[in-house]
């Protein structure tokens, strides 16, 4: 499968949908019950409270991940352990991207502080 012609930003996509839609799943069981709202309302409020962390935190991920499988370490793939230590760095950009945007939705009362 491929998105523009390539592997990797079918396989990007393919994890930005999943990750979203778990995202959304989680929020909502955190939030609806918590708030007592309706499904559409909580629903609502899991999407307002996860999507632009959620791109936030792709953002920052991705970039790193497709950075390094096209100039530093091509052909990465999940069975070796190069691409688990690639997305341990991944990962951490991810949260340096998504930490700014998680505190201002904090701060805006969009989402609950842990």
């Amino acid at each position: 499968m491929t998105v523009f012609g390539s592997a990797l930003a079918a396989r990007l996509t393919i994890g930005f949908v999943l990750a979203y839609l778990f995202g959304l799943a989680f929020q909502y069981f955190a939030v609806a019950p918590m708030r007592g709202l309706s499904f559409k309302d909580g629903l609502v409020a899991a999407a307002k409270a996860d999507t632009l962390s959620l791109i936030a935190y792709e953002v920052g991920m991705f970039a790193v991940m497709a950075a390094i499988n096209l100039y530093l370490l091509p052909g990465l793939r999940p069975t070796g352990l190069s691409y688990w230590v690639a997305m341990q760095a991944a990962m951490l950009s991810g949260f340096v991207t998504t930490y700014p945007v998680n505190w201002a939705l904090i701060r805006a009362g969009v989402k609950e502080a842990m």
